[in-house]
Protein backbone atom coordinates (compact mmCIF):
# COMPACT_ATOMS: atom_id res chain seq x y z
CA UNK A 1 0.00 0.00 0.00
CA UNK A 2 1.38 3.43 -1.09
CA UNK A 3 2.27 5.60 2.21
CA UNK A 4 1.30 9.07 0.64
CA UNK A 5 -1.22 10.21 -1.59
CA UNK A 6 -0.23 13.94 -3.69
CA UNK A 7 -2.77 15.89 -5.01
CA UNK A 8 -0.67 16.27 -8.23
CA UNK A 9 1.30 13.48 -9.04
CA UNK A 10 3.61 15.75 -11.41
CA UNK A 11 4.94 17.85 -8.37
CA UNK A 12 7.27 14.98 -6.78
CA UNK A 13 10.57 16.42 -6.78
CA UNK A 14 10.94 17.77 -3.24
CA UNK A 15 14.32 19.30 -2.61
CA UNK A 16 13.39 22.46 -2.42
CA UNK A 17 11.92 23.14 0.33
CA UNK A 18 13.97 25.71 3.21
CA UNK A 19 11.85 25.49 6.00
CA UNK A 20 10.25 22.23 7.79
CA UNK A 21 7.39 23.45 10.59
CA UNK A 22 7.08 20.44 12.64
CA UNK A 23 4.08 19.65 14.74
CA UNK A 24 4.86 18.76 17.84
CA UNK A 25 1.88 16.02 19.87
CA UNK A 26 1.13 13.59 16.99
CA UNK A 27 3.51 14.43 14.54
CA UNK A 28 7.16 14.46 15.75
CA UNK A 29 6.69 12.46 19.34
CA UNK A 30 4.73 9.61 19.31
CA UNK A 31 2.18 8.06 20.98
CA UNK A 32 4.02 7.32 24.36
CA UNK A 33 5.20 11.26 24.09
CA UNK A 34 8.54 9.69 22.81
CA UNK A 35 11.21 11.38 20.50
CA UNK A 36 12.46 8.25 19.22
CA UNK A 37 16.31 8.42 17.77
CA UNK A 38 15.34 7.73 14.24
CA UNK A 39 13.22 10.75 14.31
CA UNK A 40 15.38 12.69 15.98
CA UNK A 41 18.72 11.47 13.43
CA UNK A 42 15.94 11.74 10.92
CA UNK A 43 15.35 16.02 12.02
CA UNK A 44 18.86 17.04 12.63
CA UNK A 45 19.46 15.07 8.51
CA UNK A 46 17.13 18.09 7.33
CA UNK A 47 19.48 20.80 9.54
CA UNK A 48 22.49 19.43 8.12
CA UNK A 49 21.14 19.82 4.80
CA UNK A 50 20.05 23.48 5.51
CA UNK A 51 16.70 23.08 5.98
CA UNK A 52 15.45 25.22 8.88
CA UNK A 53 13.12 23.12 10.85
CA UNK A 54 10.78 25.16 13.38
CA UNK A 55 8.67 23.46 16.13
CA UNK A 56 5.01 25.27 15.38
CA UNK A 57 2.79 23.69 18.44
CA UNK A 58 -0.71 24.07 20.63
CA UNK A 59 1.81 23.36 23.45
CA UNK A 60 3.34 26.20 25.66
CA UNK A 61 6.82 27.26 25.04
CA UNK A 62 8.04 25.48 28.39
CA UNK A 63 6.90 22.52 27.10
CA UNK A 64 8.17 22.40 24.04
CA UNK A 65 11.85 23.27 24.73
CA UNK A 66 13.34 20.20 26.18
CA UNK A 67 12.15 18.71 22.44
CA UNK A 68 14.18 21.76 20.69
CA UNK A 69 17.11 21.44 22.67
CA UNK A 70 17.49 17.32 22.46
CA UNK A 71 17.33 17.95 18.77
CA UNK A 72 19.78 20.60 18.82
CA UNK A 73 17.74 23.44 17.28
CA UNK A 74 18.40 26.77 17.48
CA UNK A 75 15.46 27.81 15.58
CA UNK A 76 12.54 30.07 17.34
CA UNK A 77 10.05 27.87 18.94
CA UNK A 78 6.50 28.72 17.78
CA UNK A 79 4.32 27.75 20.53
CA UNK A 80 0.59 28.47 21.66
CA UNK A 81 -0.79 27.54 18.41
CA UNK A 82 0.79 30.76 17.08
CA UNK A 83 0.32 32.94 20.12
CA UNK A 84 3.81 32.65 21.05
CA UNK A 85 6.56 32.84 19.50
CA UNK A 86 10.61 32.58 22.11
CA UNK A 87 14.47 32.66 20.87
CA UNK A 88 15.10 28.89 22.92
CA UNK A 89 19.22 29.89 23.07
CA UNK A 90 18.34 32.84 25.59
CA UNK A 91 13.83 32.93 25.93
CA UNK A 92 13.38 36.24 24.05
CA UNK A 93 10.16 37.45 22.85
CA UNK A 94 9.73 37.60 19.32
CA UNK A 95 6.18 37.63 18.74
CA UNK A 96 3.06 37.73 21.29
CA UNK A 97 -0.32 37.87 20.16
CA UNK A 98 -2.14 39.47 23.40
CA UNK A 99 -6.04 39.57 23.82
CA UNK A 100 -7.39 43.21 23.68
CA UNK A 101 -8.34 43.53 26.96
CA UNK A 102 -12.56 44.04 25.85
CA UNK A 103 -12.11 40.31 24.13
CA UNK A 104 -10.73 39.09 27.16
CA UNK A 105 -13.31 40.04 29.48
CA UNK A 106 -15.60 38.38 27.58
CA UNK A 107 -13.88 35.76 26.99
CA UNK A 108 -13.24 35.03 30.52
CA UNK A 109 -16.99 35.70 31.47
CA UNK A 110 -18.47 33.51 28.47
CA UNK A 111 -16.10 30.31 29.71
CA UNK A 112 -17.14 30.95 33.90
CA UNK A 113 -20.85 31.89 32.97
CA UNK A 114 -20.73 28.18 31.49
CA UNK A 115 -19.46 26.77 34.47
CA UNK A 116 -16.45 26.08 33.22
CA UNK A 117 -12.88 27.04 34.73
CA UNK A 118 -11.17 29.76 32.11
CA UNK A 119 -7.52 28.97 31.81
CA UNK A 120 -4.99 31.69 30.78
CA UNK A 121 -1.06 31.64 29.11
CA UNK A 122 1.40 34.48 30.09
CA UNK A 123 4.79 35.13 28.45
CA UNK A 124 6.34 34.43 32.02
CA UNK A 125 8.47 31.63 31.34
CA UNK A 126 11.49 32.94 33.31
CA UNK A 127 9.41 33.46 36.34
CA UNK A 128 8.82 29.50 36.26
CA UNK A 129 5.14 29.49 35.46
CA UNK A 130 3.27 30.24 32.08
CA UNK A 131 -0.45 29.47 33.14
CA UNK A 132 -2.99 30.78 35.53
CA UNK A 133 -5.99 28.82 36.61
CA UNK A 134 -9.07 30.86 39.05
CA UNK A 135 -10.41 28.41 41.19
CA UNK A 136 -8.46 25.29 43.50
CA UNK A 137 -9.79 22.60 43.56
CA UNK A 138 -10.68 23.00 40.18
CA UNK A 139 -14.39 22.57 39.54
CA UNK A 140 -13.64 20.36 36.23
CA UNK A 141 -11.47 16.95 37.05
CA UNK A 142 -10.62 17.36 33.68
CA UNK A 143 -8.68 20.70 34.61
CA UNK A 144 -7.35 18.59 38.00
CA UNK A 145 -5.63 16.24 35.73
CA UNK A 146 -4.38 18.90 33.72
CA UNK A 147 -3.12 20.45 36.67
CA UNK A 148 -1.21 17.65 38.24
CA UNK A 149 0.31 16.63 34.68
CA UNK A 150 1.80 20.21 34.55
CA UNK A 151 2.47 21.24 38.29
CA UNK A 152 5.54 23.26 37.74
CA UNK A 153 4.29 26.04 35.56
CA UNK A 154 1.20 27.15 36.51
CA UNK A 155 -0.27 29.55 39.04
CA UNK A 156 -3.18 30.15 41.10
CA UNK A 157 -4.83 33.46 40.65
CA UNK A 158 -7.75 34.08 42.41
CA UNK A 159 -10.48 36.46 41.46
CA UNK A 160 -8.45 35.72 37.47
CA UNK A 161 -11.91 36.21 36.05
CA UNK A 162 -12.47 40.01 37.19
CA UNK A 163 -9.19 41.13 37.39
CA UNK A 164 -6.92 38.98 34.81
CA UNK A 165 -2.99 39.00 34.96
CA UNK A 166 -1.12 41.21 32.20
CA UNK A 167 -0.04 39.71 28.92
CA UNK A 168 -2.56 37.23 28.24
CA UNK A 169 -2.34 35.92 24.84
CA UNK A 170 -4.15 32.41 24.74
CA UNK A 171 -6.54 30.51 26.89
CA UNK A 172 -8.59 27.34 26.73
CA UNK A 173 -11.57 25.31 28.54
CA UNK A 174 -11.41 21.87 29.43
CA UNK A 175 -14.23 18.88 29.74
CA UNK A 176 -16.11 16.60 27.71
CA UNK A 177 -16.26 17.02 23.74
CA UNK A 178 -20.32 18.43 23.58
CA UNK A 179 -19.37 20.77 26.44
CA UNK A 180 -16.47 21.94 24.51
CA UNK A 181 -17.75 22.84 21.06
CA UNK A 182 -20.65 24.20 22.76
CA UNK A 183 -18.12 26.35 23.86
CA UNK A 184 -16.55 27.34 20.96
CA UNK A 185 -20.31 28.07 19.61
CA UNK A 186 -20.99 30.72 23.00
CA UNK A 187 -18.13 32.37 22.45
CA UNK A 188 -18.61 32.24 17.97
CA UNK A 189 -21.86 34.27 18.98
CA UNK A 190 -20.21 36.45 21.56
CA UNK A 191 -17.24 37.57 19.38
CA UNK A 192 -18.18 36.87 16.53
CA UNK A 193 -15.28 37.43 13.85
CA UNK A 194 -12.37 38.10 16.53
CA UNK A 195 -11.39 35.08 18.01
CA UNK A 196 -9.38 32.12 16.09
CA UNK A 197 -11.22 28.26 18.34
CA UNK A 198 -10.73 25.02 18.21
CA UNK A 199 -11.69 21.98 20.11
CA UNK A 200 -9.37 19.14 20.52
CA UNK A 201 -8.20 16.03 22.59
CA UNK A 202 -4.78 16.24 23.49
CA UNK A 203 -3.30 12.63 23.86
CA UNK A 204 -1.92 13.47 27.06
CA UNK A 205 -5.71 14.18 28.42
CA UNK A 206 -9.03 13.11 28.97
CA UNK A 207 -10.68 16.42 28.26
CA UNK A 208 -11.23 18.04 24.89
CA UNK A 209 -9.75 21.29 25.10
CA UNK A 210 -11.41 24.48 23.45
CA UNK A 211 -8.30 26.71 22.77
CA UNK A 212 -8.93 30.10 22.36
CA UNK A 213 -6.70 32.45 20.94
CA UNK A 214 -7.19 36.13 18.50
CA UNK A 215 -8.17 35.62 15.30
CA UNK A 216 -5.27 37.01 13.74
CA UNK A 217 -3.12 34.16 15.53
CA UNK A 218 -2.56 31.11 14.01
CA UNK A 219 0.36 28.24 13.30
CA UNK A 220 0.75 29.45 9.73
CA UNK A 221 0.84 32.98 11.02
CA UNK A 222 3.28 31.77 13.25
CA UNK A 223 5.45 30.28 10.60
CA UNK A 224 4.93 32.99 8.37
CA UNK A 225 6.52 35.32 11.20
CA UNK A 226 9.76 33.79 11.23
CA UNK A 227 9.96 32.64 7.09
CA UNK A 228 9.45 36.68 6.17
CA UNK A 229 12.39 37.14 8.60
CA UNK A 230 14.30 34.69 6.34
CA UNK A 231 13.13 35.50 2.92
CA UNK A 232 11.68 32.26 2.72
CA UNK A 233 8.26 31.44 0.43
CA UNK A 234 5.48 29.97 1.58
CA UNK A 235 6.05 27.64 -1.29
CA UNK A 236 8.95 26.82 0.13
CA UNK A 237 7.33 25.85 3.45
CA UNK A 238 6.35 22.10 3.96
CA UNK A 239 4.27 21.95 7.06
CA UNK A 240 3.70 18.65 8.96
CA UNK A 241 0.87 17.61 11.83
CA UNK A 242 -1.82 15.59 12.74
CA UNK A 243 -4.90 18.24 14.34
CA UNK A 244 -7.29 20.55 13.37
CA UNK A 245 -5.16 23.12 15.12
CA UNK A 246 -2.93 22.50 11.77
CA UNK A 247 -5.41 23.37 9.52
CA UNK A 248 -4.05 26.54 8.66
CA UNK A 249 -0.79 25.78 7.90
CA UNK A 250 -1.19 22.43 6.08
CA UNK A 251 -3.39 24.44 3.19
CA UNK A 252 -1.22 27.22 3.19
CA UNK A 253 2.60 25.36 2.89
CA UNK A 254 3.80 24.85 -0.12
CA UNK A 255 4.08 20.90 0.59
CA UNK A 256 1.25 20.33 3.40
CA UNK A 257 1.60 16.69 5.16
CA UNK A 258 -0.90 15.04 7.62
CA UNK A 259 0.78 12.28 9.42
CA UNK A 260 -1.21 8.88 9.02
CA UNK A 261 -2.84 9.23 12.71
CA UNK A 262 -4.32 12.98 11.65
CA UNK A 263 -7.78 13.35 11.66
CA UNK A 264 -9.83 12.55 8.72
CA UNK A 265 -10.55 16.46 8.20
CA UNK A 266 -6.28 16.93 8.00
CA UNK A 267 -5.84 14.10 5.53
CA UNK A 268 -8.24 15.59 3.21
CA UNK A 269 -6.57 18.73 3.23
CA UNK A 270 -2.91 17.95 2.81
CA UNK A 271 -1.05 17.03 0.20
CA UNK A 272 0.43 14.19 1.19
CA UNK A 273 -0.16 11.70 4.03
CA UNK A 274 3.06 10.30 5.86
CA UNK A 275 3.38 6.97 7.74
CA UNK A 276 1.60 7.15 11.41
CA UNK A 277 3.77 8.73 13.98
CA UNK A 278 3.86 5.06 15.81
CA UNK A 279 5.88 3.97 12.28
CA UNK A 280 8.15 7.23 12.60
CA UNK A 281 6.28 8.86 9.81
CA UNK A 282 8.39 11.91 9.85
CA UNK A 283 11.55 9.66 8.64
CA UNK A 284 9.93 9.58 5.36
CA UNK A 285 8.82 13.22 5.61
CA UNK A 286 12.80 13.89 6.09
CA UNK A 287 13.53 11.65 3.12
CA UNK A 288 10.62 13.28 0.90
CA UNK A 289 12.14 17.00 1.65
CA UNK A 290 15.32 15.97 0.79
CA UNK A 291 14.55 14.48 -2.62
CA UNK A 292 15.43 10.90 -1.25
CA UNK A 293 12.02 9.42 -2.57
CA UNK A 294 9.03 10.20 -4.16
Amino acid sequence: MNSFRCRNELETSLPKYRLLALDIDGTLVNSRDELTPAVAAAVRRAVDAGVRVVLVTGRQYGRSLPLARALGLDTPIVSSCGSLIKQPTDHATLFRADFPSRVLAEVLATVDNAGHDPVVYTDTFAAGYEYHFPFAPPRQDELAQFIRMNPDNGRHTPGLVAAPPEGVFAGFAIGTSEQMFAMQQRLDDRLPGELYIHVLRSPRYEGYMCEIAVRAATKWTGVMHLAERWNIAPQEICAVGDDVNDLPMIRAAGLGIAMGNAVAQLQAAADRIAPRHDDEGLVEVVRWILGETT
